[in-house]
């Protein structure tokens, strides 16, 4: 009786073959030429297949029987699949060849490989079929998995003393595959300085004991090369509890221990450069410290009361060259300064102890204020230590006997003379900043201090704003300085409605001078 789905055959011997296919395993179809009006081949029809058989496109062996070969896979005449069919057919000597075929039926595979054999039988073929790809594929992506991620396999039948290793393996030693695997045992004569004696137990805890191993070991190849390697294996053990079979994989992990290696030396590089800034911080600080006066203090000067707000911004390395004197001179005349060092750091910490212990010294000998601007100028273009920084100044020495200010500016921002409930600038006389270029010159000018008068000798940081014109800030000085002028404690409340947190960029230094 003919297995369910097959179709009856023309002849016996059809039928036959329908018989013995329904016991062959696999993919096995018995197929009959189909000939054209000119005696030629122009199909073959599927007259029995195997119940196992599968083609490209799902289709069991009871499907395909029926059907015709051009129709069920389109093309197929245009390979040489085909041609071996009509050369089987015609010589009588069998087919063996491979068919990479795209079928174009939707929600199945886009391409299947097969090796294909066609004998003759009787007036047709007898075609089996086996699908290459699957099992290629999957051994192509391992063998790449391996490769791309330096991981290799190894077995080791520890009661035969066989040993398997992947060809990674021997990529990740450096060993030549000729010369076959290496044992276990042999690790430690391969790894690196003190990991050999690691190795050497690890090795001996697994193979003896059954204890699983997870280590890296740095080996040297033949060339001298360092890799780091990972070594991951567990055993399978007898009744009795004794390892007799090894399962393990070995990983070169060099790239990794080496990018490792970069981000430890980079977080130390960045905790030295931190400690360093810090250091420097701190030194620049201590500097500014020493170098200053009491960052707020009232002083009795040749008959004028003094008020002093010196705010430094501290933060991170942002100490800048804000400066201030008030003395009393050897002749009883008293010297007001008020002064900024462009930029910031110890640079500016230092050229601002240059400037104000110079200015100081040429003051104390009586050198006139003109010919001191332009010295510290001559001193600044001049000096070797300076990294290119410019500064500003105000400069005046009041004579009490004369109730007369002497004044002279390089590129400062103007003093505020407060008199009978007016606040206005005074006018600047000649003077650009210290610095800036050899061809500078300085003129003195003088006021009369009546009593009652508040001048205030500040530096930008107290008016300046983030993208606002200075003109703006001193216009916001002026009308402040007026609501303030009786207060106790006048310069507390200047600088707090003056200067907010969030906009505040410089150092603040304040001379408030009253007579």
């Amino acid at each position: 009786m003919a297995p369910d789905g097959l179709m009856g055959g023309r002849d016996p011997v059809v039928a036959m073959v329908r018989e013995l296919l329904a016991g062959v395993p696999g993919s096995a179809v018995f197929l009959e030429p189909e000939f054209g009006p000119g005696g030629e081949v122009a199909d073959f029809r599927f007259a029995a297949a195997s119940p196992d058989a599968v083609d490209i496109g799902g289709r069991r062996g009871p499907e395909l029987v029926g059907a015709n070969v051009l129709q069920t896979y389109p093309g197929v005449d245009a390979t040489d699949l085909w041609q071996g069919y009509l050369s089987a057919l015609a010589t009588g000597v069998a087919y063996e060849g491979e068919l990479e075929y795209e079928e174009a039926s939707p929600g199945i595979p886009h391409r299947s490989r097969y090796s294909v054999r066609a004998v003759p039988c009787v007036h047709g073929l007898l075609v089996s079929w086996n699908r290459l790809d699957s099992g290629e594929r999957e051994q192509r992506r391992l063998v790449l998995m391996q490769r791309l991620g330096r991981l290799g396999w190894v077995d080791r039948d520890l009661v035969r003393g066989e040993i398997v290793w992947s060809d990674e393996v021997y990529s990740i030693f450096g060993r030549d595959p000729s010369l076959g695997p290496m044992p276990l045992e042999d690790l430690a004569a391969k790894a690196e300085d003190e990991d050999g004696s690691a190795a050497a137990d690890a090795v001996r805890r697994l193979l003896e004991d059954g204890e699983p191993l997870d280590r890296t070991f740095r080996i040297r190849l033949a060339d001298q090369q360092v890799r780091h390697v990972r070594v991951v294996a567990e055993t399978e053990s007898d009744v009795h509890g004794r390892p007799v079979h090894v399962h393990g994989f070995f990983q070169d992990v060099s790239a990794a221990k080496h990018a490792e290696q970069q981000l430890l030396e980079q977080q130390q590089a960045a905790l030295a450069q931190q400690s360093l800034l810090a250091a420097e911080r701190d030194l620049a600080a201590r500097l500014q410290d020493t170098l200053l006066p009491l960052p707020q203090q009232k002083l009795d000067l040749a008959g004028l009361t003094v008020d002093v707000a010196y705010q430094p911004v501290h933060e991170g390395l942002n100490l800048g060259g804000d400066w201030y004197s008030a003395i009393e001179l050897p002749d009883g005349n008293a010297l007001l300064v008020v002064g900024d060092v462009a930029g910031h750091g110890l640079d500016a910490v230092a050229t601002m102890a240059l400037l104000r212990f110079t200015a100081k010294g040429m003051a104390i000998t009586g050198t006139p204020l003109p010919t001191v601007l332009s010295n510290l100028n001559t001193l600044l273009l001049h000096t070797s230590e300076r990294d290119s920084h410019t500064a500003s100044m105000i400069m005046a020495v009041y004579e009490p006997s004369a109730s007369r200010l002497t004044w002279v500016r390089a590129g400062h921002p103007p003093p505020l003379l407060v008199r009978d409930g007016d606040a206005r600038f005074l006018p600047t006389p000649a003077g650009i900043l210290l610095g800036a270029t050899a061809e500078s010159r300085y003129e003195a000018s003088t006021l009369d201090l009546r009593p009652g008068d508040h001048l205030l000798l500040y530096t930008d940081g107290l008016v300046e704003r983030p993208g606002e014109p200075l003109d703006a800030g001193l216009v916001r000085l002026a009308r402040t300085v007026l609501a303030h002028a009786d207060a106790p404690r006048f310069l507390d409340g200047l600088i707090r409605d003056l200067v907010t947190p969030e906009a505040r960029r410089d150092d603040i230094c304040v001379l408030h001078i009253s007579r």
